[in-house]
């Protein structure tokens, strides 16, 4: 790579300095500065020249001038007004770049989709603060963005939140709903040393292989998630209580009894102990 590329730390301080940028801790900024981890993004992300990508918060553009050497064209969206003007510096030699100034939960991904890739699945890359990830990852699947995979950079425990089974403490709303759209996979763990500031915490590099068919059948989805909400909402809570105590489910006590009872489960049973299966099971019963 004979460009300066931002995965060097010695051109990101450069960078920096040159617009007397100030880390915004309300946008969760930490710039990566480590071209192995950068180059491993890239490799789970799968990306070819194919390929247009969507990425969230590209920073100063670091991982926007990997992905734009990988792929056919890039989109990056930026809420960060101070970025912008480093963004069109650092990106200025490539010509399958665009930027978005906005907040990625209300830009129309769906028509970003459309236009740049003829409805076809796209591959979204990430760099995503722990105050934002959820939001984020249930508006591209919940908003039926046509996506191919999500390879993200997330909070160490919230990656593994999202690929544990039943039974365990992670386990929980979050860990079902990526499941049911996608196969989650952690491809890296990437150490705070590898970021410009330095995170307090470790951080996870995952990809979701979105699901060309859900795994379960189901017939009301957002019932369905309205019940597993439920039941994790008050962890230490039966199935039954959670289910009775949710201001968004409207079903009496023994009509709670009674599904449990249809699908074959303990009246004392907890939420974190129920599949994604047993989830479907009990919202098509309620039906």
């Amino acid at each position: 790579m004979t460009r300066p590329y931002l995965g060097n730390p010695k051109y990101t301080i450069e960078i920096l300095q040159k617009y007397d940028f100030v880390f915004q801790k309300r946008f969760g900024q930490n710039f990566l500065i480590d071209t192995h981890v950068l180059d491993k993004i890239i490799c789970a992300s799968g990306i070819t020249k194919e390929d247009f990508v969507l990425e969230i918060g590209p920073g100063i553009g670091t991982m926007t001038q990997y992905l734009a050497e990988a792929a056919r064209e890039v989109t990056a969206v930026e809420i960060d007004d101070a970025l912008i003007p480093i963004l069109k510096d650092t990106l200025k030699e490539w010509d399958n770049v665009a930027v978005i100034h906005g907040d990625i939960l209300k830009t129309d991904i769906r028509r970003i989709a459309f236009e740049k890739n003829n409805g076809k699945p796209i591959k979204v890359v990430a760099n995503l603060p722990y105050y934002i990830t959820t939001p984020i990852i249930m508006g591209l699947f919940e908003n039926q963005v046509p996506i191919d995979s999500i390879t993200i950079m997330v909070q160490k425990e919230v990656a593994e939140r999202m690929q544990v089974g039943p039974g365990t403490k992670d386990y929980g709303a979050l860990s079902l709903a990526v499941q049911y759209y996608a196969k989650p996979e952690i491809v890296a763990n990437v150490p705070p040393n590898c970021f410009m500031p330095r995170p307090k915490v470790g951080s996870a590099v995952i990809r979701l292989t979105r699901h060309e068919h859900p795994p379960v059948q189901v017939e009301d989805e957002k019932l369905m998630f309205r019940l597993i909400r439920a039941s994790f909402n008050q962890r230490r809570k039966t199935l039954v209580n959670g289910l009775k105590n949710s201001q968004e489910l409207d079903f009496s006590k023994e009509e709670i009894e009674g599904a449990l009872e249809k699908c074959g489960l303990p009246l004392n049973i907890r939420g974190e102990a129920l599949t994604l299966e047993k989830f479907a099971e009990l919202a098509n019963i309620f039906i």
